[in-house]
Formats: structure tokens, C-alpha cells, sequence
């Protein structure tokens, strides 16, 4: 399969600030693929190589195959939403969408007008057809910049953050109806984010970025499950992360500050090597205080510090050895004082 988008060896510097580090990634035709990662990773920058708007010091773009690493941003096909929208204040919504049907090619079917009319349905803003953008909402205006960005029928949809600026409710349910339009349209979709949860929640597949380079890309699941680096473990939800070193004794346990910890199944390590571990708080069950004397591999004996209510369940802090170790537990009260964690070797993962 020819991919959406191609970048090869992407290499983005300002002065002696490098603001990508050799980026290669691959986004499958019709994928929905996510740049997740904290602020100044390189997300953006990535978003703003693929439409064009930034030049590469070193590397590849592709767009359905072809190279369009010297091409201007309107002979790439790409349609973009900014996280601030940019809608033109003295156009109507309406004439907001129709803007770049003028510069586009020939539509696949129907009139320019048929086409802004569709567009108005899909995103739900057709009775919003004649209003100036200072007359919507943040998620309308949201909206209407989807259609705009979808109206000349690109090859590509780029989304810049485009729920950054909205409360949280809103956000969760126009991801949704992006996720929504984009299946139904087919469109290759690169999305940046730096919200860990939307960025799992609608994505096929994700790309974690740090520092200008990319450290991990897979499924949600995976990157939420297995994540690759240290760095992944700590940034994707929440996690514990443990530096421990593999028994010489027995090589299915780790020791972590003393205590036993169980190593998944798989593991295959030699006796003496450092490694780190994540184990995900909702993999940790909440006990009865236990005797130190009593402890076992996978048990560790802390004390609650802070309880936070969720409504469907606890976020526990709890204080183990002078570190803190984060449980989520849907127990009816919540626990407090001197207690036991508790996690088999498969809640355990090597990173």
C-alpha cells in the first residue's frame, strides 16, 4: 500500500536549536495517525513540514507516494485546521468553507456549492450558514474550520491541536465527531496533540515524541500497554516506574530497593542486569496491611498519603520506601493508613 504521508530522515533546525532530530514515520492511506507529546517535542513542527510551512535542513515528505519536500503548501493537497481556527471575520461560515473551493481543482462530483452545503451538514453548522465566526461558539467555529479545511477534497487533513481551547465536555465530544467524519470521508488524518487521553481514544495508531525525535509508534493499546522507552511509560497516563536489577538467583524476579519483584513470563534476562519496570495503578490491588515479615515477590507495604474520588473509582497515593506509588481502585471506601499493593508478574512490564 502506497502511504498517506512519508517523512524520511526529517531534520528541522532554527539557528542551533534543532527542532527535529531525523524523524521517519509512515502514515497509512485513510489512517487516522496522532503526534502526541508535551510542548516544544516537535509535534507541530512535524504537522507543519508535512502542509509545507516549514523547511527541512535534511530529509524526505512524501504525499501519496510522490516527493513533495521542495513543493509549496498549495500544490501539496493538504487541508489544515489551526489550533486558533484562523477564520476570516468578515466572510460569513458559509463563505468561510467556500474560500478554498477558488483555488481548487475540479470536484470529484457536484458544484461548489452542493460541496459547501454537504460540508455545512456533515459538521452540523447548516443552520449556522449565514453567521459571521463571531457569532459561534469555540466548538462551532471548531467545526466550521473542519469544513473549510475539507472543502477542496485534499489528500491529506492535518489538525493542528484544534481542541486545545475548549472546555473539557466539549472536547471529548467533538473528538468524537472528527474521529466520525474522518472514518466516513476515508481521510489520511495526521492529528497533533498533547492531551495523552484524546490522542489514545481516537487514534489507530500514535506517534510519542520527545525532544525532536520520535520514541515509540503503535497501536493505543500497545503504547498504553507496552510502552518502548522510560520516557513513554512516564508520559502516557498514569504509570509507576521502578529501576530494579534481575535476581542472580532467579531470573523471573527483579529487586527493587530490596524487594522482590515478579518478571512477566517472557522475560529473558541475564542475573545482575538492570531494568526498568511500569506497572499500570489500575494493575495494582489494594490489601490489608500486611507484617513486613509476610511480604511476598509483587507486594509491597505503604502507607496512604492522598485520595482522590474520580466518581467511578480512587486515585491513591500512597507512600512505599519514600516514593510515591499511584493505585486506582473502584473499591466503595476508600482506603487509608498502613496497606499492602499487590500485582502478579503479568501486571508487570520490562520496558
Amino acid at each position: 500500500m502506497t502511504p498517506g504521508v512519508g517523512i524520511d530522515d526529517l531534520t528541522v533546525a532554527y539557528d542551533d536549536v534543532t527542532a527535529l532530530d531525523s524523524v521517519s514515520l509512515s502514515v497509512d492511506e485513510g489512517e487516522f495517525f496522532t503526534l502526541v507529546g508535551p510542548s516544544g517535542c516537535g509535534k507541530t513542527t512535524t504537522l507543519r513540514s508535512i502542509a509545507g510551512l516549514e523547511s527541512p535542513r535534511r530529509g524526505v515528505v512524501s504525499i501519496g507516494g510522490h516527493d513533495v519536500t521542495g513543493a509549496p503548501p498549495e500544490d501539496r493537497d493538504t487541508g489544515i485546521v489551526f489550533q486558533n481556527y484562523a477564520l476570516f471575520p468578515h466572510m460569513t461560515v458559509r463563505e468561510n468553507v467556500a474560500y478554498g473551493l477558488q483555488f481548487a481543482g475540479p470536484l470529484d462530483a457536484g458544484s461548489p456549492e452542493a460541496r459547501v452545503t454537504e460540508l455545512l451538514e456533515l459538521v452540523e453548522v447548516a443552520d449556522l450558514a449565514d453567521r459571521d465566526p463571531d457569532q459561534l461558539s469555540g466548538g462551532q467555529q471548531q467545526r466550521v474550520a473542519l469544513a473549510r479545511a475539507l472543502a477542496p477534497e485534499p489528500d491529506v487533513l492535518l489538525l493542528d491541536e484544534p481542541l486545545s481551547a475548549l472546555d473539557a465536555q466539549l472536547r471529548q465530544r467533538l473528538r468524537v465527531q472528527i474521529r466520525s467524519i474522518q472514518a466516513e470521508l476515508g481521510i489520511t488524518t495526521v492529528y497533533v496533540t498533547h492531551d495523552q487521553a484524546e490522542a489514545l481514544a481516537i487514534s489507530d495508531r500514535v506517534a510519542v515524541m520527545h525532544d525532536g525525535r520520535v520514541e515509540q509508534v503503535a497501536t493505543p493499546e500497545t503504547v498504553y500497554r507496552e510502552p518502548a522507552t522510560r520516557f513513554v511509560a512516564e508520559f502516557v497516563g498514569d504509570n509507576n516506574v521502578f529501576d530494579g536489577v534481575v535476581s542472580e538467583s532467579d531470573r523471573r524476579r527483579a529487586t527493587v530497593d530490596g524487594t522482590a519483584f515478579p518478571l512477566p513470563a517472557a522475560t529473558d534476562y541475564s542475573g545482575g542486569q538492570s531494568v526498568v519496570l511500569s506497572v499500570r495503578p489500575e494493575s495494582i490491588a489494594v490489601e490489608s496491611a500486611v507484617s513486613p515479615g509476610n511480604d511476598r515477590a509483587g507486594t509491597l507495604s505503604a502507607t496512604v498519603e492522598t485520595v482522590e474520588f474520580l466518581g467511578d473509582a480512587y486515585r491513591v497515593h500512597c507512600d512505599w520506601r519514600g516514593r510515591s506509588v499511584v493505585v486506582r481502585t473502584e473499591a466503595t471506601e476508600p482506603p487509608a493508613g498502613d496497606v499492602s499493593l499487590r500485582f502478579d508478574s503479568e501486571d508487570v512490564h520490562v520496558v
